[in-house]
């Protein structure tokens, strides 16, 4: 006979299988529980855990307004939906990104956020959780756990080691990652900051089957993303036969995870990652599978949503300017971060613009009374997806 633990097990782990989908072959939740005294030690000890809490932005009187504000679901259809990455290293960006969408957006109460973060990343993903509360502590938002063998073997060498992240290749599988009740979903990329109202992003219409909206760009040499010996190569060039791509940037889209899901468009772009590792058909990260699936199919937002491009260069980091016209978003793409580059004192001009929303503070001016009142907060629910199949 089993014991009665092993026994308890398996029963959890069948019951588990009976209750989710095939690519969510395990769920691992963590109770809501107080932080225990070495989570408050890592909390209180580590880089990344010195922020401001930032101020607690309100819907105005033309809001609607849920019924219930303490049981707000991650599948309200009525709430604009975000999805973003959450890791250590970029957590001062992914902070200051949240804080522009609050302060910009006409109903900052009706925004939730959706988080993912690596499961091995430095800092637990049940700490970065406590440290988004503390920050913001009337956000809506869940962490959902990446796990990092999902990607790792499709992932090919890039021009630069910071665009092999797995974590860079979780917007391939929102469509799996959040619950099916969430049909639409805005990512944004870490390092970006929204001086609009979200609200209008949220709001346009992708028109016909298409998938994905974004800004594009029909001027950018749209060859150089990919290698000669992809455009010598006739069956594969083939692809854009019937299409007109353009360059459009992934750190900004609005994406319909319905039609995502029919299509399975997450597959799509992993056929051509493992492509990718039997030939080089291109030489950046996680750009140019989405190119080939979706570029000349893609619902054309206005510029002004993904001023790009101001991290400079994926080799040099330089400095860059703003293109011509209104801008909405700010997005600092490319080897240099607004951040870093404040930190050691030397900052590109546009640099200043990401600076009022950075609520980092450094440790000797933190109040180290407030690590001692997060060990009452509750945990927000973490979900862990064990792998993604076919």
């Amino acid at each position: 006979m089993l014991p009665f633990r092993l026994y308890a097990a398996v029963l959890f782990v069948l019951s588990i299988s009976l209750l989710f989908p095939p690519f969510c072959i395990g769920i691992r939740s963590f109770p809501t529980r107080a932080i225990d005294g070495g989570d408050a030690f890592e909390l209180a000890s580590a880089a990344w855990a010195r922020f401001s809490e930032a101020p607690d932005y309100r819907n105005g009187a033309d809001c609607a307004v849920s019924m219930n504000k303490e049981m707000v679901s991650s599948c309200d259809p009525s709430l604009v939906h975000i999805a973003m990455t959450l890791d250590s290293e970029y957590l001062r960006g992914s902070v200051a990104a949240v804080h522009s969408v609050l302060k910009h957006a006409s109903c900052p109460e009706n925004v939730f956020f959706h988080f993912i973060a690596a499961e091995f990343d430095p800092a637990s993903p049940r700490v970065l959780t406590q440290l988004v509360r503390s920050t913001f502590p009337s956000l809506n938002f869940k962490v959902y756990i990446f796990r990092e063998d999902t990607v790792i073997n499709l992932i090919s060498s890039s021009i630069r080691q910071a665009l092999e992240n797995p974590l860079n290749y979780a917007r391939n599988y929102l469509g799996d990652i959040l619950g099916r009740c969430v049909d639409r979903v805005i990512y944004l990329d870490s390092d970006v900051l929204v001086v609009d109202d979200i609200h209008k992003l949220w709001n346009i219409s992708l028109s016909g089957l298409r998938v994905i909206g974004a800004p594009e760009y029909c001027h950018a040499n749209f060859t150089k993303y990919f290698t000669d010996g992809f455009w010598s190569d006739p069956v594969l060039s083939r692809v854009f036969s019937s299409r007109k791509p353009c360059y459009f940037n992934t750190g900004v889209m609005v994406m319909d995870l319905v039609r995502w899901r029919q299509g399975n468009y997450r597959k799509r772009i992993e056929n051509w990652m493992e492509l990718q590792r039997k030939r080089r058909i291109y030489d950046l990260g996680s750009l140019p599978p989405f190119l080939l699936v979706f570029a000349g199919n893609v619902e054309a937002i206005d510029h002004r949503w993904n001023q790009h491009g101001l991290g400079g260069d994926n080799v040099r980091g330089s400095c860059r300017s703003l293109h011509p016209g209104p801008v909405s978003l700010l997005h600092w793409s490319g080897k240099g971060k607004p951040w870093v580059r404040l930190e050691s004192k030397n900052p590109c001009p546009l640099d200043h613009l990401w600076e009022p929303y950075d609520l980092y503070k450094p440790l000797r001016h933190h109040n180290a009374a407030k690590f001692q009142a997060l060990s009452s907060i509750s945990a927000s629910t973490l979900i862990g997806f064990s792998s993604y199949l076919s």
